[in-house]
């Protein structure tokens, strides 16, 4: 038979005769023993060692007789589950039986024992302890992929948020991408044709008059046309300009800029348009105010919101104002005007993804409605956010953030 030393059996009498004997009945079966001589070393031997698959216990021994050891055994809650048979010279009395029972015993074995009796009834325990050693194993495995289940259910659901974040955000790129492309439309049907249908009908008038219109109703037909074609190339421009920005908007590098001077060289592009109306533009940026931003980015940030306050900011108005301020980890840029201002249904509806339609400047100037959605796309790339504060009569602030710069 194969053996089996998983199978450990502590023997307990105060006999070595009756020792040897239990382990020569048992050994073909490949056991593993350890014996005491008494109830005190039995429980010295289960203080070190605990994990015995069966106790072979004699009822009869000095100073601690089974009962006793049996009933100090089972104290301990680590030690309840092994099971006790004892062994007895006596007759099985019903009040010794109750008593052994009750003291914790599954059998007793008579002696002097039969040796293919005790075989047979260690053999039952023996295997109950094998069926009981594969359901722990099993049960530590079932727990295990439980526990893997739940690792695996909450990497799910991880997954599946992180998706459902990606779709929202790919939601809003896809309602921003409509606008955008409803905005673009718009000004393609409308604020394109429009100066287009006056540009023709100036001309047909021309064509079916010319023998006969004077020299003033010429001047005035071709000042018509000659500003309506200035208006249809700078929404073309914008058209173009927007165009390009939506193909180069991925390509964000942030690096060292100094603020002060990244202004100073947009105001400059802008100097001609603001000296047209007579407006001054001043950089009040501290020195050394240094911002992680892209470049180009930051460069039509600032020229779409500056020439904003100059279309709305009335000829020989007051200057617009260039500040900036460190706000925790971001600077906050502030561009503000004395200009014409808006209204609350006028600023809500510019908030709303850039939804509303553009408005003429103080000296009728058009726009293509397309540059706040550059800015919101840009500021957004940099992780900053857009403010807005306006009212009719009184001007307009525009804030946005970019990262400040911290040196690595």
């Amino acid at each position: 038979m194969k053996a089996d030393k998983n199978i450990k059996i502590l023997i307990v009498d105060d006999n070595q005769n009756n020792l040897m004997s239990i382990e020569v009945a048992l050994e073909k079966e490949g056991y593993s023993f350890s014996r005491a001589l008494s109830g005190r070393e039995a429980l010295r031997i289960l203080l070190h060692d605990q994990n015995f698959s069966l106790i072979l216990l004699d009822v009869k021994m000095p100073i601690m007789d089974g009962y006793e050891t049996a009933e100090l055994i089972y104290e301990r809650d680590s030690l309840k589950d092994i099971p006790i048979i004892f062994i007895t010279a006596h007759d099985y009395e019903e009040a010794a039986m109750f008593k052994g029972y009750r003291a914790g015993a599954v059998d007793f074995i008579r002696k002097p024992f039969n040796p293919e009796m005790l075989r047979t009834k260690v053999a039952v325990f023996a295997e109950m302890f094998r069926k009981n050693q594969l359901l722990k194993r099993q049960e530590e495995k079932l727990k295990a992929n439980n526990q893997e289940l739940v690792l695996l259910n909450t990497e799910l659901e991880s997954r599946v948020n992180e998706r459902t974040a990606e779709l929202l955000e790919l939601n809003t790129e896809l309602r921003a991408l409509n606008l955008s492309k409803d905005r673009f439309l718009s000004v393609i049907s409308h604020d394109l044709r429009n100066p287009l249908s006056s540009i023709l009908i100036a001309a047909e008038f021309l064509n079916k008059n010319a023998a006969r219109i004077t020299p003033k109703q010429v001047l005035n037909l071709s000042g018509i046309i000659n500003k309506t074609a200035k208006e249809v190339l700078q929404q073309l421009n914008d058209l173009v300009d927007w165009a390009m920005k939506q193909r180069e908007k991925s390509r964000f590098s942030p690096s060292k800029l100094d603020l002060r001077n990244e202004i100073d060289q947009s105001l400059e592009l802008l100097s001609s348009l603001a000296n047209q109306k007579k407006i001054g533009l001043e950089n009040n940026v501290y020195d050394k105010i240094c911002i992680n931003g892209d470049e180009h980015m930051l460069r039509s940030i600032l020229q779409n919101v500056i020439t904003n306050a100059i279309k709305f900011t009335p000829a020989a108005g007051a200057p617009i104002s260039i500040t900036a301020a460190k706000v925790e980890d971001m600077v906050e840029i502030c561009i503000a005007d004395n200009g014409a201002g808006m209204s609350n249904d006028t600023l809500n509806a510019l908030l709303d993804l850039g939804g509303s339609k553009p408005e003429l400047g103080t000296d009728s100037e058009r726009g293509s409605g397309l540059g706040l959605l550059l800015v919101r796309e840009f500021v957004s790339q940099h992780g900053g956010s857009i403010a807005i504060e306006s009212q009719l009569g009184a001007g307009t602030k525009f804030r946005f953030t970019i990262p400040f710069y911290v040196e690595v």
